[in-house]
């Protein structure tokens, strides 16, 4: 069956399902309509964007670039099966009242694709990914804080699960970006001119490095205001060598940019946040809406497109979707810290405009996704 062929695959179509249904209920639980048996309604939200939505892309895209990156076969067939079952209990158990069972499912689903990952990697030498291995298991190590907070096992705040959660998927998406958007740039647009320095690529991601380090040490808020602003402004520095303007009749490139430039904004509002200058979720949801949500519906358009055989070009689908969240982004981030009495419009507005982008991707890609590649190549 063409659905289990590669990756992508199955964790795209869940994870855009997941991404338009999931937002609806933490909406519905946000006024007080619904409420979770096991985790708290914030909790719950943060876990499951986390865990559930953006893990799913993660583990879709790395398996699907690990088999380009070794020449070697990762998960597909029954084993590809099994982890979509496995990542799917994680996230109906998480509304259940079995806290020792969602916490194992969720601690076993990053887990079980690490060991998926590595053995292609270990097996071709792929030292220069190693790495993604290891967030994966940090990743484990995030998800099982949470519910041992919430099982009365850890003292730990459940929240810094969450954070170092946070930090893992922004380096994660540093990374990528910085590997491919300058090169989409340049094939997408002819003579776009993107560019790299090395020197900045290492203060970029260093930088937030230096982050994740300041926030597991708990350092004063005046250090971690200063590593923060410093990494926005090495982020938009290395955004701005790659030329953004010269995307803009582009738009399967130019939603790439368009979310990497969330990634700056995001730095600077966790700096301001750290003094209390604004709210420390106008800097979470520039993350997880802006830079998240952004990257995820552009590569998971561009990935799918390319992995089919199908041209590179974004279509109205496409273009719709990467506006409607785009829009959510600048409702839920923008709208807040303007107008603070707005917060729940902004909410639900956001949710309603995320939910119909990510829904618009479902509908247009579940025949792409289900059926083979159009030039008959397995994957």
């Amino acid at each position: 069956m063409s659905l289990w062929q590669l990756g992508f695959r199955p964790f795209y179509l869940l994870a855009s399902l997941f991404a338009a249904t999931s937002i609806l209920l933490w909406s519905l639980q946000f006024t007080g309509h619904l409420s979770a048996p096991y985790l708290p309604g914030p909790l719950w939200h943060a876990h499951e964007m986390l865990f559930g939505f953006t893990l799913a892309v993660v583990v879709g895209f790395l398996f699907t670039a690990g088999r380009n990156w070794t020449g070697l076969p990762t998960p597909t067939g029954a084993p590809l099966a099994a982890l979509a079952g496995l990542w799917i209990a994680g996230r109906v158990l998480v509304l259940s009242p079995w806290g020792w069972a969602s916490a194992l499912a969720n601690a076993a689903f990053p887990l079980a694709a690490a060991i998926a990952l590595g053995i292609p990697f270990v097996r071709a030498g792929n030292r220069r990914n190693y790495f993604f291995v290891a967030l994966l298991v940090l990743l484990a190590a995030a998800t099982l804080l949470v519910h041992l907070n919430q099982l009365g096992v850890l003292a730990l705040p459940a929240w810094a699960g969450i954070q170092l959660a946070l930090d893992i998927v922004l380096f994660i998406l540093c990374v990528m970006g910085g590997r491919v958007i300058p090169m989409f740039t340049n094939n997408g647009v002819p003579g776009a001119g993107a560019g790299r320095r090395d020197w900045l690529e290492k203060a970029a991601l260093g930088s937030v490095l230096a982050l994740l380090a300041a926030d597991a040490l708990q350092v004063p808020a005046w250090l971690l205001a200063a590593v923060a602003a410093f990494a926005a402004a090495a982020h938009l520095a290395r955004w701005w060598l790659w030329h953004p303007w010269a995307t803009l009749r582009t738009p399967l490139v130019w939603v790439l940019h368009l979310a990497y430039a969330w990634i700056p904004v995001h730095l600077a509002l966790r700096a301001l946040a750290a003094p209390g200058w604004v709210v420390p979720s106008a800097a979470t949801h520039a993350l997880t809406v802006g830079a998240v949500g952004g990257l995820v519906i552009g590569m998971m358009t561009r990935t799918a497109r390319g992995h089919t055989a199908r041209p590179l070009r974004a279509d109205g689908w496409d273009t719709a979707a990467y506006v409607l969240v785009a829009a959510a982004a600048f409702v839920r981030v923008l709208l807040p810290v303007a107008a603070p009495a707005l917060l729940l419009q902004a909410v639900l507005f956001s949710g309603v405009l995320w939910s119909a982008g990510f829904a618009v991707y479902a509908v247009r890609y579940v025949p792409v996704l289900t059926r083979p590649r159009l030039d008959g190549k397995p994957g």
